[in-house]
């Protein structure tokens, strides 16, 4: 989980102020000590944590806050506030022209994920209903015009090149007329990159942008190089005037400082990140859902929303009828897990839910792609009457099915039990508003492991 030693230092804190009846001065001033720590180890800029400290400090002393009923509740929502305006406040929506094409230059470091970020902001759009353009304009990076061609062609957008003979400046400007003649409404330029900020690259930069008067000049950067990011970015905002900055992997071992610093820092809002290789890895920034995942919090409305994207409405409505009446088979397993594997890998969803690193077991929690594949053999394997009534599923059908997908009979035993505890499970949360279906959920959640 992004910021996950961050967001555990900070829970842990507030888990004590939760705990008290009363607040004084001293428990508020020992809790932001132990904040301000958090934020430092985290590599936020040390200016930025002095300046959030003292706007927290100076709401949270307050007499209102120490004497109201909840003053814990009180603190932790100064803080949550304090968080999102550190990163921005709102979403900052991408730039549209009133006069197509709307021009997006990507700018940064080499090495931290220019070209896959431009294939993942034109998958985006796409998905929009526009009709984004590539322009490969980095004649530099060995095999940087292929790769986007290859990216190019995997999402069935259309990539503009003159090869690496040309002038990077030459390209962005057929590349823009290229996209006004063929009713291209988004142009999105993947320009070169160095291992460090140089006059050169720099002066090229400015070049094209004179050139075709970018809507958006995003920089992309790395968010594992911590403090670095922050500081690549205020030197690229100095000369290049950015529009917005967009934070790679931010599902590594990052300890959040760039996230946390570069709107502070720079002024320039966060407008995407990408959490993942895949094409549709990349997401807008919301700065309160983030602040709410750092806090324990979880992030719901990311969830609903990834959740209808990923789901077809009226299947999920049979669906529901099925559990509730226990006539979930083996091929609407199949189903889900098609349908789960659209919103993204499950170990990302979890995090999204209120609380979800403090659940024992969920912090390792990882779904394994070749476990998934094991699943599906074991579900194939089975007749089509097998799939429709697991209670056919004797020890000679089993045996059947472990030499017809490649497993084991025990691998298929656990299986076909995780199968069933989990309709069990389905079946009983149908009755789960009331006190008793909350309990025997409880009980049945013991040891609940999913079949994948």
């Amino acid at each position: 989980m992004a910021f996950e030693g961050l967001a555990n230092r900070l829970q842990n804190v507030f888990g004590k102020l939760r705990s008290k009846g009363k607040l004084t001065e001293e428990d508020v001033g020992e809790a932001l000590r132990e904040v301000r720590l958090a934020l430092l180890e985290a590599d936020v800029n040390f200016k930025v944590v002095k300046d959030f400290i003292a706007k927290v400090k100076e709401q949270a002393i307050g007499q209102e806050v120490l004497k109201s009923f909840t003053p814990g509740m009180v603190v932790i929502d100064i803080v949550n506030k304090e968080l999102t305006a550190l990163m921005g406040g709102t979403q900052s929506k991408l730039a549209r022209s009133n006069r197509p094409p709307t021009v997006i230059m990507m700018a940064g470091l080499q090495g931290a994920g220019k070209t896959t970020t431009s294939g993942k902001l034109a998958k985006m759009l796409l998905k929009q209903n526009h009709r984004p353009l590539l322009v490969a304009c980095d004649i530099y990076r060995p095999a940087a015009i292929k790769q986007l061609e290859v990216l190019g062609d995997q999402l069935k957008v259309p990539v503009f090149s003159l090869g690496d003979q040309v002038n990077p400046v030459e390209i962005a400007k057929a590349g823009l007329q290229h996209a006004k003649d063929n009713g291209n409404d988004y142009v999105i330029i993947d320009t070169a990159g160095r291992l460090h900020i140089d006059e050169n690259l720099m002066d090229e930069l400015k070049n094209v942008r004179s050139v075709v008067d970018p809507d958006e000049i995003l920089l992309v950067v790395d968010a594992m190089t911590g403090q670095d990011a922050v500081n690549v970015a205020e030197s690229f905002h100095q000369q290049l005037e950015l529009t917005g900055v967009v934070l790679t992997k931010l599902d590594g071992d990052t300890r959040g400082g760039a996230a946390l610093s570069v709107k502070a820092v720079t002024g320039c809002p966060i407008k995407f990140v990408a959490s993942g290789e895949k094409m549709d890895a990349l997401e807008p920034f919301f700065p309160d859902r983030m602040a709410s995942r750092i806090l324990g919090m979880g992030d719901m409305l990311t969830l609903i929303e990834k959740a209808q994207a990923g789901i077809d409405m009226d299947k999920a409505k049979e669906m529901e009828r099925k559990m509730r009446n226990a006539e979930f088979t083996f091929d609407d397993f199949l189903d889900q897990m098609e349908q789960v594997k659209k919103m993204g890998p499950l170990d990302q969803i979890l995090e999204m839910l209120p609380g979800a690193n403090k659940i024992k077991g969920m912090k390792d929690m990882k779904v394994d792609d070749k476990q998934m594949a094991r699943v599906e053999a074991i579900v194939k394997s089975m007749t089509k009457e097998e799939k429709r009534k697991p209670e056919l599923l004797n020890a000679n059908r089993r045996k059947r099915i472990a030499l017809g997908s490649g497993n084991s009979v025990q691998e298929v035993n656990r299986f076909i039990k995780q199968f069933d505890d989990m309709r069990k499970m389905m079946k009983q949360f149908s009755g789960m508003m009331g006190p008793k279906g909350a309990k025997s959920m409880k009980k049945l959640g013991k040891g609940f492991k999913f079949p994948f």
